[in-house]
């Protein structure tokens, strides 16, 4: 493990067992994050993005969920071999994370002052008084005017939810942020705000972050690395402006045509054809070969490699294999 590597993730596999049979949500995935980076995870809705993220945090659903196989190593050593109570340590308050629609991840009868008052007190060993200058700190970090803090979530705009949200993840001063697609019940001017605060707060707090999210502009505005995952894999990993300058993997470069270019006067889009695969029932070989415009027999008999076809850019794809 290098010494920069604040989070290393091995070999993961996550399985939910359900009556219609296993669903293989993350296999083999492999990925690092290294001290204040910030790794984005891409992929479309059921790619295995949030399980990732559950698991990490140690709350993937169980049952049905059950983390079969790899390492999750936190500053070198594996969470998955924590007991409860050391987890707890951890969560919140060396790693925190965002979920993804504000008006849930609050509690509607508590003030926003006291909910992020009780991270403070359950982590840094405050008193009340403490934690409740810690709690109007936090708000005017975020943008809030502190003079709020006893106000209701429902007091508060989607926006400004959000803005608690993210002021209860990093009233601990984090390590790590994992933010599950934190702008996405959210209109665009107020996205890109919050985007643009969560990247100030990273720089200042020296915080990594995993973003997860299905928006390419995200990653070209927040990201330092990316890793594309597709049907519970990772398929292409490399750092952000290789991704957009030399995308190599079939998918990831149908992800890329399927945006409007303003450049170019085009009548329509070309979206990648087909459907994610069922995950209970993935296709043999390269689960991507059914879509796959360049997809050969081979292709659907093995499972391709994880290849690094320049330093630093992997690929899971038979192409790049030989």
């Amino acid at each position: 493990m290098s010494e920069k590597n604040l989070l290393e993730i091995k070999d993961l596999a996550i399985h939910y067992v359900t009556e219609d049979g296993t669903v293989r949500a993350v296999e083999d995935m492999s990925l690092e994050v290294g001290e204040g980076e910030t790794l984005g995870l891409v992929g479309e809705t059921g790619a295995g993005k949030t399980t990732t993220a559950l698991g990490v945090m140690q709350l993937v659903p169980d049952p049905p969920g059950k983390i079969v196989n790899g390492e999750i190593l936190f500053e070198g050593e594996d969470l998955l071999k924590k007991n409860k109570n050391e987890l707890r340590k951890i969560r919140g308050n060396k790693i925190s994370m965002i979920f993804q629609d504000p008006m849930t991840s609050l509690n509607p009868v508590i003030t926003v002052g006291d909910q992020i008052a009780e991270v403070v007190k359950l982590h840094q060993n405050s008193n009340a008084k403490e934690a409740e200058e810690k709690a109007k700190e936090m708000l005017e970090v975020v943008g809030i005017p502190a003079g709020r803090v006893n106000d209701y979530p429902h007091q508060f705009s989607g926006g400004m939810r959000q803005r608690v949200v993210i002021a209860i993840a990093l009233a601990c001063n984090p390590k790590l942020l994992i933010a599950d697609e934190p702008t996405t019940a959210l209109d665009v001017t107020i996205q890109a705000q919050v985007l643009e605060l969560m990247k100030k707060l990273k720089d200042e707090y020296n915080t990594s972050m995993i973003m997860i999210t299905h928006d390419l502009g995200v990653v070209a505005e927040v990201c330092d690395k990316v890793a594309i995952m597709y049907a519970g894999k990772v398929v292409e990993y490399t750092d952000k402006r290789r991704l957009f300058t030399t995308p190599k993997h079939p998918y990831t470069l149908g992800l890329f045509n399927s945006i409007p270019n303003v450049e170019e006067d085009e009548e329509r889009l070309k979206p990648i054809k087909g459907l994610m695969p069922d995950p209970t029932d993935l296709p043999t070989g390269c689960p991507f070969h059914p879509r796959c415009p360049d997809a050969t027999q081979e292709c659907s008999e093995r499972v391709p490699k994880n290849t690094e076809v320049e330093p630093g850019h992997f690929v899971n794809c038979l192409l790049y294999e030989k």
